[in-house]
Formats: C-alpha cells, sequence, structure tokens
C-alpha cells in the first residue's frame, strides 16, 4: 500500500505527525487523509472507466466506418447484390454436401 515506505519510515512519518498537529488534533487529520485518499481513488476509477468507455466508442465508431464503406463499395458495383443473393451457396462445397439433408 506505501509502496517502498517501510516500517521504520513509518513510525518516523508518524512521530513526526504527532508533534506537528499535536495527539488531540491527529485523529482528525487522520480521518481527512483517509477521505482524502478515498476521494483520490473512487475520482481515479471514474477518470479511468471513462478512458475505456471513450477507447470502446472510437473502435466501435472505426468498424462503423469501415462497413459504411464496405457498404457503398457493394453498392457500386452493378448487380453485386442480386449476384449474391441468386448464387448457388452449394457451388464449391463438396458433392455430398449438396443433399437435402435427408440423404438423396
Amino acid at each position: 500500500m506505501f509502496g517502498s515506505i517501510g516500517i521504520p519510515e513509518l513510525l518516523i512519518i508518524m512521530a513526526l505527525a504527532l508533534l506537528v498537529f499535536g495527539p488531540r488534533k491527529l485523529p482528525e487529520v487522520g480521518k481527512s487523509l483517509g477521505k482524502a485518499m478515498r476521494e483520490f481513488k473512487r475520482t481515479s476509477e471514474e477518470i479511468r472507466g471513462r478512458i475505456e468507455d471513450e477507447i470502446q466508442a472510437s473502435e466501435i465508431k472505426g468498424v462503423a466506418d469501415e462497413l459504411r464503406k464496405d457498404i457503398q463499395d457493394i453498392k457500386s458495383v452493378p448487380g453485386a447484390l442480386t449476384d449474391a443473393a441468386n448464387a448457388d451457396p452449394y457451388q464449391d462445397a463438396p458433392k455430398d454436401a449438396q443433399t437435402d439433408g435427408e440423404g438423396h
């Protein structure tokens, strides 16, 4: 939690805080520090979530743009849609895949 701060460093910090703020004020300072740390953590998680949402939205927009481009390309080829709709779905399939599913 404290990174590279060990027990001796933490004790020195606590002793300095006790000297600076005094025994009566120290619990209030600790409570305020705890609230500030919780708020910072909550805010940083919220920002991280918003950034991830923006990245996903950007990726979705890119895919949508590619699909629009592909649709425009298909529309620009005369007869492409009717040729695709009328094509035999089994033209490249092996001979036994062209049965009607009942073995006939």
